[in-house]
């Protein structure tokens, strides 16, 4: 996928986030707004897959294969990482970087949708070798 095809792809993803979040408000669960959003995507004719369980690794051997939940993943590229916290911490962009680092995904969408303003909680992050 071609970093273009990328930038498009987040620009409708951010655009459904946004309709969900106009139509819900913020203050309801993470859970709350990952049916809604996976409902609109899938509206749009996005592919998406949610509650993707991840394999963890170590040295080359396979230690589980339920260690990180994916929330999202649209298109088989961009991962979804939802929150509705009062505040973001450092780790979840951290967290989210590791699930693109295992995943082997170009990037991913951190959103915290109890925002007044949903732009104000969405943050981009890239795969550092896309």
């Amino acid at each position: 996928m071609t970093k273009s095809e990328i930038d498009d792809l987040v620009t409708q993803i951010i655009g459904c986030a946004i309709e969900v979040h106009k139509e819900l408000g913020p203050g309801l669960l993470e859970s709350v707004y990952q049916r809604c959003l996976k409902i609109a995507l899938e509206e749009y004719g996005f592919f998406v897959r949610s509650e993707v369980w991840l394999p963890v690794y170590f040295r080359g051997h396979k230690i589980a294969d339920d260690g990180y939940k994916i929330d999202l993943l649209v298109e088989d590229a961009i991962i979804l990482e939802l929150k509705s916290v009062s505040k973001m911490t450092d780790v979840y962009p951290k967290q989210l970087g590791t699930y693109l680092r295992l995943a082997d995904k170009p990037c991913g969408l951190l959103i915290n949708f109890n925002e007044v303003l949903l732009r104000d909680g969405i943050k981009r992050i890239m795969n550092g070798y896309y």
